[in-house]
C-alpha cells in the first residue's frame, strides 16, 4: 500500500494490487473502490460549512454513511475540514500520478 496523503486526523492509501483505496479514520480503516471514493468526496463537498459557523448547525456535527451504508461516521467541524483537505490532496496525488504514468 502506498500513502497518498496524511492529515491531522486521517490518512489515505492506494493499493495497486487490489485496485482500491483505504481511508484510515484512526479508529477504523475503510476499503473503497474508486467510485466509492468519488461518492465520498461528493458527500463532503455537499456539506454546508457555513451552517457550522452562522448558528444553523451550532453543534457542528455531521453524520455520513459510507460505502452502501456499511459504515456510519459522526464528524465534527474540524474533522470535516480535515477530511475535505485530505480528499482534495488525495485526488491531486492521483492526478499527478496519472500524468507521470503517461
Amino acid at each position: 500500500m502506498r500513502i497518498l496523503d496524511q492529515s491531522r486526523f486521517f490518512s489515505s492509501y492506494q493499493c495497486d494490487g487490489s485496485r482500491c483505496f483505504y481511508i484510515d479514520f484512526n479508529h477504523k480503516t475503510v476499503k473503497m473502490s474508486f467510485c466509492q471514493l468519488l461518492s465520498f468526496r461528493q458527500k463532503l463537498l455537499n456539506i454546508d460549512l457555513d451552517s457550522h459557523f452562522n448558528g444553523e448547525n451550532s453543534q457542528g456535527i455531521e453524520i455520513l454513511m459510507l460505502c452502501n451504508k456499511e459504515h456510519l461516521f459522526i464528524f465534527n467541524t474540524l474533522e470535516i475540514l480535515d477530511l475535505k483537505k485530505l480528499l482534495n490532496n488525495t485526488f491531486t496525488a492521483l492526478e499527478i500520478n496519472s500524468m507521470i504514468a503517461c
